[in-house]
Parts: structure tokens; C-alpha cells; sequence
């Protein structure tokens, strides 16, 4: 009896078995899930000679971790400082980094080796971030920092792929001439620390270094100077760099969203567009028309402006060609909601590959409705008048408004609805625009454009009134 018990049991096992596959279908083959991603950097295990060394009179540095690595991108990465004439070799297989010394080490001198982040696991390529090994020729370890700040003079942000240099003669000239004794590079904040360094006097720079040459070799780099020589010690206060271009290229004014008229590269139409956006011209700004090519003769007699379907002529209208030679300006008081056409000669104008219009032309274009502005009011509490302000209104990183400030309030009747940045500029000379540094021989700081924190933004067709407190 207790035999047939058991099979009976068995059988009715072998049967619920069957009946679950037969109701699912055929199974699915799942493969085993493997572990976690390793998201851990390398881990170093082992230098020789050890982290801060004294005394140190080798020719290479050995580093051992747990795990195999790669080095990658080295020359954008490292920094050895005081910086040599000759940069080590780097070298790595399997577990461990070598960094073979190629210059001659001067005595009782502190050097660091930043790898930055060129140290990575060979598997995931995560990188050891900001490894830095220390070690000394001398029986101690410099422990003295500098700490600071990059800040873009024109706007008051930041660019953290600048460089910050500190060099021991005062010779303007030695940024152009000699690499710095010391580098760092900026943090996501733009903020900078020089550490390990010695009881020394510095000079401070910092630099858009985009050849790697450490050198200051283009006017058209960022650039910034301390006022004064830093005397490192251990109550150092932090330095505020302001950077500044002193001798920029003037970028050429562009609509993307203007119509585009002859788009052919084969034909020799001259191709143009202009500044109305969508048929529509913004009763604040000028109309103008842009040329791909510079314009080597213009006739603004051959340029004619009408309103209305019924081509009334208009008066009190002027053109110019700006100094490029590939804009024209078209000078009016506008009417608003109005419809205008600008009527181009075939001849009005040909550019320096000689091409011209093949027949007269047409540009018709509708001025806004003063329903499409907002009106503003701002008053700016705590704003420094002796100080000749500037308010600057920024809309996609573009200045569209720029105001010399006599008082606390500002009224403008018509404005062009959107969401607006504002910035101070400290207008030193009195001139009404931003102005440049100049370093050498005279040590001109910038003029300092100041961010302010609140953003505004105008409604149509509405009384938009702000106070900010500075």
C-alpha cells in the first residue's frame, strides 16, 4: 500500500509538470546574468619610490595598481611641476605605470606629477581622476598652495579649459618667451589651487593655451594678469583672474532665420539675404541685406522702397554699405503693421566674383504690430552710479540692448517679448562699450562685466515692471 502511494504521488507531480509547460509554450532559455559593471577606478597598490619621497635621485617612477590599465590623451593631460625643459616619458603594461625622467632635477626642489585623467582601467576605461604624485630632492615636502579664480571679463562666466601659470621673473616679456614654472588647470566652478609650492614671489597668469605651448603667442587668446607679484605664504588670499581677448576678430552679423534667395553654387546670380524673419521686419532695428561675397560695386539709386499694395514711393530713407562690403543697411522710421516693398535693379550691386542680378527683384516684407512689444520698467536697487553702469540685455548670448545707466530706473517703451539675461558693465572710461586689457608695459586690466542673478521676462501687449536688488 505505502508503495502505491508513492507512485500515485509521482504520477500527480509528473502531471501538473506537463500541464504548466503545455500552457506556457515552449520555454524560454535565459543566459545567467552576469555581475555589476565595474564602475570603480584603478586603485593604486604600490610606487616606488614611495608617494612623497625625500631625497629622491632616480631617473623614473613605477606605479602599480590592482587591476590592468592604459594611458591615454598624456600630453593634454599630464603636468610636472616645476616644469621641465624636456617632459617625462610615460610608459604602462598590464598593472603598472612608468614615467621615465628626462631632465635634469633641480636640488631641495618639491615636484608633483598630475596625470589628470589619463589613467584609466582597461576594461570600463575608468579613470583614476586626478591622481597626483608627489615627491622632493631635498629632506622635506613644500606644502604651501595658492588658490583662485578665472572670471571672462566681457561677461562675467567662466571657461574651464584655460590654464593658470605662475612664473618667477616680473619680465612682461617671459609669457611670450619662457614655459611658467608651475601650471594648473580649472576646476568646473573656474576655480584654480596650486599646491606643494615653495616660500616664493610669483607672477599670475592664466591662459586659453589651445597651441600647447604654454605661451602667451596670440593677442587673440584669452589672457589674464594679477595686479600685483603673489607672495606665497601660508596666509595667501585667493587671487580673482579676469580674462579678456585684446584684440578679437569682429564677427559678422547673420540671420539664419532670414530668407535666402539664390541658393544655387553654380549660377553666377548674386546670392543675398536679408533681415526680415518670416516676411516680418522688427520696427526697432534697421532692415538690412547680407551678400556671401564682398560687394565691389554698389548703387544705392537702384534701390527703391515702396508701401502699401498700391507701391506708394517712400521718403526719409538712406542706405549704406558697411566695411566688410557684404551688408547693407536700409535706414527708416518705420511704420507699424505695414506692408513694404523693396524693389533691387538688376544692377544695384555686383560682388568680387562678379555676379549680379539677372533680372530686377522684389523683397516684400510686413513691420510688427506694436501689440507685439511689451513695455519695461526696471529699477536696480544698490547700483553703483559713480562707477559709470552699463545694464547690458542679453538674449542668447547676444547684447540687444545697451544703456549708459544716469539713474536707478529705466523706462522703454517698446520691447520685443522673450526672456532676457542682464549684465553690469563698470564702464571705466565712460565710453558706453566694453574695453579690453592691455598687458604689456602698461598692466590695463579690463573693464569688468558683472552677471546679475535674476533673468527677466517681457509679455506682449504688457506692462512689465522689475525691481532688482544688486
Amino acid at each position: 500500500m505505502k508503495t502505491k502511494g508513492i507512485i500515485t504521488s509521482i504520477i500527480i507531480v509528473l502531471i501538473a509538470v506537463v500541464s504548466i509547460t503545455a500552457g506556457t509554450g515552449c520555454a524560454n532559455i535565459i543566459p545567467p546574468e552576469g555581475g555589476p559593471r565595474d564602475s570603480l577606478p584603478p586603485r593604486l597598490l604600490k610606487a616606488e619610490p614611495g608617494d612623497s619621497a625625500l631625497n629622491f635621485s632616480g631617473d623614473k617612477v613605477v606605479l602599480t595598481f590592482d587591476e590592468f590599465v592604459e594611458v591615454q590623451n598624456i600630453a593634454e593631460n599630464l603636468i610636472f611641476s616645476p616644469t621641465p625643459s624636456t617632459n617625462p616619458y610615460v610608459d604602462y603594461k598590464l598593472k603598472t605605470v612608468t614615467v621615465k625622467l628626462k631632465d635634469t632635477l633641480v636640488p631641495n626642489t618639491t615636484y608633483t606629477i598630475n596625470f589628470g585623467n589619463s589613467i584609466k582601467d582597461f576594461t570600463e576605461g575608468n579613470p583614476f581622476k586626478n591622481f597626483t604624485y608627489t615627491f622632493s630632492t631635498g629632506n622635506y615636502i613644500d606644502s604651501l598652495e595658492l588658490s583662485g579664480k578665472v572670471i571672462l571679463a566681457e561677461n562675467g562666466k567662466i571657461d574651464t579649459t584655460l590654464i593658470v601659470m605662475l612664473h618667477t621673473s616680473s619680465d612682461d616679456s617671459v609669457v611670450v618667451k619662457q614655459k611658467p614654472m608651475y601650471i594648473s588647470k580649472m576646476d568646473g566652478n573656474g576655480k584654480f589651487r596650486f599646491k606643494n609650492l615653495p616660500p616664493k614671489t610669483f607672477y599670475l597668469y592664466a591662459l586659453k593655451d589651445e597651441s600647447n605651448t604654454r605661451r602667451y603667442t596670440s593677442e587673440k587668446s584669452l589672457f589674464a594678469f594679477a595686479d600685483k607679484p603673489i607672495i606665497v605664504q601660508s596666509s595667501t588670499e585667493p587671487v580673482t583672474l579676469y580674462a579678456y581677448v585684446a584684440k578679437g576678430e569682429p564677427e559678422q552679423p547673420t540671420n539664419k532665420n532670414s530668407s535666402i534667395r539664390a541658393t544655387s553654387t553654380t549660377d553666377k546670380r548674386l546670392k543675398y539675404q536679408t533681415s526680415a524673419t518670416g516676411g516680418q521686419q522688427d520696427i526697432l532695428t534697421g532692415f538690412y541685406i547680407t551678400v556671401l561675397q564682398p560687394l565691389k560695386a554698389f548703387d544705392s539709386t537702384k534701390l527703391t522702397l515702396f508701401t502699401d499694395s498700391t507701391f506708394t514711393p517712400v521718403v526719409d530713407y538712406s542706405f549704406s554699405k558697411d566695411s566688410t562690403g557684404t551688408k547693407i543697411n536700409l535706414t527708416h522710421k518705420w511704420k507699424e503693421n505695414t506692408l513694404y516693398r523693396l524693389i533691387l535693379d538688376k544692377d544695384f550691386a555686383e560682388d568680387t566674383l562678379g555676379n549680379k542680378l539677372t533680372k530686377a527683384d522684389t523683397i516684400s516684407f510686413t513691420t510688427k504690430k506694436l501689440a507685439d512689444y511689451g513695455s519695461l520698467k526696471l529699477k536696480l536697487r544698490n547700483l553703483d552710479l559713480e562707477k559709470h553702469p552699463v545694464l547690458q540685455i542679453i538674449s542668447k548670448n547676444t547684447i540687444v540692448r545697451s544703456v549708459p545707466m544716469k539713474s536707478i530706473d529705466l523706462a522703454i517703451e517698446l520691447f520685443n517679448p522673450g526672456e532676457y539675461e542682464l549684465r553690469i558693465l563698470y564702464d571705466k572710461n565712460n565710453n558706453g562699450v566694453w574695453d579690453p586689457g592691455d598687458f604689456f608695459g602698461k598692466h590695463l586690466q579690463p573693464e569688468i562685466v558683472v552677471p546679475v542673478e535674476r533673468k527677466i521676462s517681457i509679455k506682449a501687449a504688457w506692462k512689465n515692471e522689475f525691481e532688482i536688488i544688486l
